[in-house]
């Protein structure tokens, strides 16, 4: 890789960008907002990766394309959900270009094939031409073709572990609806407590005693995130949960100043 810069991967979640029990709603004040944080934190490498909120998953979850190919059915779910992701990225790409960052679309089911759910030997090359520029690639969870299930989806956390594995980010920052990681779903526990500072160890025995209680979650979706990310916390990568609702935090993180929410520290 010609960039000596490791950049920094953000991941943006689609309950932040899209509006919530509206199907194909974005939150365009959001979107809005986030895009002029992003460029006023002036991150010399950055990769964006979002999410699908109220876009792809009502479509995906309708036709089970995440189960795999079943019948024939599903092709037209296959087609809108993916349209559904290409006009929610194209909202994003949009919004950051207006704030003058040189973002290109990267469309995952282009050029990643899973297998079983999971990337296997993934061609970033023209990921890595675009950092050696300072262009910006923008990805988002998408349906892509698999190996053994034909289709499926690949989520945007997935891609964001992956790639800062790939180009062994030090930081990645997941912007969220809630303020960090708790002890459990604070939209269910009022007393649930945030955890400012987690060690990976840390997480791994709270994702255990979870997994083996009747949570799925650990903050709305966050139990899925957080397993996600142990691969590139195993390869020293720093993660921080920040509530990229709340006015802000998303360029305090993306500037390493301090910020409410959860660093969970790698090896």
């Amino acid at each position: 890789m010609g960039n000596q810069i490791t950049p920094v991967v953000l991941k943006l979640g689609g309950s932040v960008i899209s509006a919530k029990g509206k199907p194909s709603t974005p939150d365009n004040e959001a979107i809005s907002r986030l895009a002029g944080e992003i460029a006023a934190s002036n991150v010399n490498s950055l990769i964006i990766v979002h999410g699908g909120g109220s876009f792809g998953h009502p479509t995906a979850y309708a036709y089970k394309i995440k189960e795999g190919y079943k019948d024939t059915s599903q092709l037209i779910g296959f087609s809108k959900t993916h349209q559904s992701m290409t006009i929610l990225n194209n909202l994003v790409i949009d919004a950051l270009i207006m704030k003058n960052l040189p973002v290109v679309a990267m469309q995952p089911s282009s050029y990643i094939i899973t297998e079983n759910g999971r990337i296997k030997n993934p061609d970033f090359t023209s990921i890595e031409k675009m950092l050696d520029l300072c262009l910006i690639p923008v990805l988002y969870g998408d349906v892509v073709f698999d190996s053994k299930l034909v289709f499926t989806i690949l989520s945007g956390d997935q891609l964001a572990s992956v790639l800062s594995s790939y180009f062994h980010a030090k930081k990645i920052i997941l912007g969220v609806d809630v303020d960090g990681l708790y002890t459990s779903d604070p939209k269910i526990y009022p007393a649930a407590k945030l955890l400012n500072e987690v060690t990976l160890d840390e997480l791994k025995t709270l994702l255990s005693e979870i997994g083996t209680s009747d949570f799925t979650d650990v903050t709305g979706g966050m139990y899925g995130k957080m397993v996600e990310m142990i691969s590139a916390l195993e390869k020293g990568a720093e993660v921080i949960v920040v509530n990229a609702g709340m006015p802000g935090r998303i360029f305090r993180a993306l500037r390493g100043m301090d910020v409410l929410g959860t660093i969970i520290r790698g090896v």
